[in-house]
């Protein structure tokens, strides 16, 4: 692993879910200081209670400043004007972000500094923080999200490629369409706690009241439930099924309408990491019921290796990422291929093996691709940014 960097790192508020940057960060962090910039945004706003709430949370860790959350991980929450599509917008917010984290590396002592973000956004910041090297970890095609502005995260993240030492992407069709633009494109897949999803199958994770209450057979979803879930198909299923249980676990961000009604679909909410293993302990199969489109297309979608961590046998949509596990997830097309990849599951779910199913993922922890990204960096020599002030 690298070690003795000090990495700014671009991504996702911290206290959100765990995905594929914290695991990172958690592992690197074992030999570097990070200090985490929670989210600027690649969504525009809307006049809603949830995004107001949310500014006013930002504006308040901002008057705080760096804050230690873990051994040495510092969170910062620096202010932003979230409207992309305006360059006077994004003028501004380089001018604030630029001031807000010269004064936090300052002091905390920053030195041996290394950019490391997640998102376009940063794209107007990286490379002005005298950074040593600056890293691009794309995990999505960032343009297909609902609510942002095409054009602009476009812009902004093929001039975040073009200035980036090094870019890495967690699916096929990110590497094919990145790598036109820097020759230092390195495609590494996301990991996955085995560990931590083992507990599904040693019985030690308890398992939760909600679920406990829910007559078996249990086909389970847990994520995000937003506009890339195909809900229509979890209600095809569960009508075709009545005597199966259908329990989406996670936060609810998108229209549900259309599973409403459905007596034996079981949204339970957001629920915390921790007890997911306990989910998982009490489903049967496993779902990835996601609508095929471009921002699917190119997702390699996290639960699903924890999925298989947790020794579950998985059906899902074709998604191309999905396909990369072959015999170890069943694909299905339509209502009726589901249905029948899942009568078939649940017949060998009464004498399978789950420790079996998860073994096969002890080759893809997230310690061993932290590896894989500490061999790509090491084989670039770094540039110290000639950047001058803002």
């Amino acid at each position: 692993m690298i070690e003795g960097y000090d990495i700014i790192c671009f991504s996702n508020d911290w206290d959100g879910d765990p995905l594929s940057k914290k695991h990172i960060m958690k592992r690197l962090a074992r030999r570097n200081r990070v200090l985490w910039v929670n989210s600027i945004g690649n969504r525009n706003p809307t006049i809603s209670k949830n995004d107001a709430m949310r500014v006013f949370r930002k504006l308040k860790a901002f008057l705080v400043g760096p804050l230690q959350v873990a051994s040495g991980i510092h969170v910062i929450s620096p202010i932003a004007i979230p409207f992309h599509g305006s360059a006077a917008a994004r003028r501004i917010n380089q001018w604030l972000l630029v001031a807000t984290l010269r004064s936090a590396i300052r002091k905390l002592g920053f030195r041996k500094r290394v950019t490391w973000t997640f998102l376009p956004t940063s794209a107007n910041v990286a490379g002005y923080l005298g950074e040593k090297m600056v890293i691009y970890h794309c995990t999505d095609e960032f343009s297909e999200f609902s609510g942002t502005s095409k054009s602009a995260i476009l812009d902004m993240e093929q001039r975040l490629i073009a200035k980036a030492n090094c870019v890495f992407v967690s699916a096929d069709r990110l590497l094919q369409s990145k790598a036109q633009h820097n020759r230092n494109t390195f495609l590494i897949r996301h990991g996955v706690d085995v560990e931590h999803f083992r507990k599904a199958c040693d019985g030690s994770a308890p398992i939760p009241d909600d679920i406990a209450r829910i007559p078996s057979p249990i086909i389970g979803f847990f994520g995000l439930i937003a506009d890339w879930v195909d809900l229509k198909l979890v209600a095809d299923m569960a009508r075709a099924r009545p005597q199966w249980s259908f329990v989406l676990v996670g936060k609810v961000a998108t229209d549900v309408t259309v599973i409403a009604g459905v007596s034996n679909i079981h949204v339970l909410g957001q629920r915390s990491y921790e007890d997911l293993p306990g989910y998982c302990r009490r489903f049967d199969a496993a779902i990835l019921p996601f609508v095929i489109n471009e921002l699917t297309l190119n997702a390699n979608p996290l639960k699903l290796r924890e999925y298989l961590a947790a020794g579950l046998q998985v059906v899902s949509t074709p998604i191309p990422e999905v396909r990369e596990l072959g015999a170890l997830v069943h694909i299905g097309k339509t209502c009726d291929e589901f249905i029948d990849h899942l009568d078939g599951v649940l017949s060998r779910e009464k004498s399978g093996n789950r420790l079996a199913v998860s073994m096969e993922m002890d080759k893809e922890s997230w310690d061993a691709r932290v590896e894989e990204m500490s061999r790509a960096i090491t084989g670039i020599t770094p540039s110290i940014s000639a950047h001058g002030e803002v």
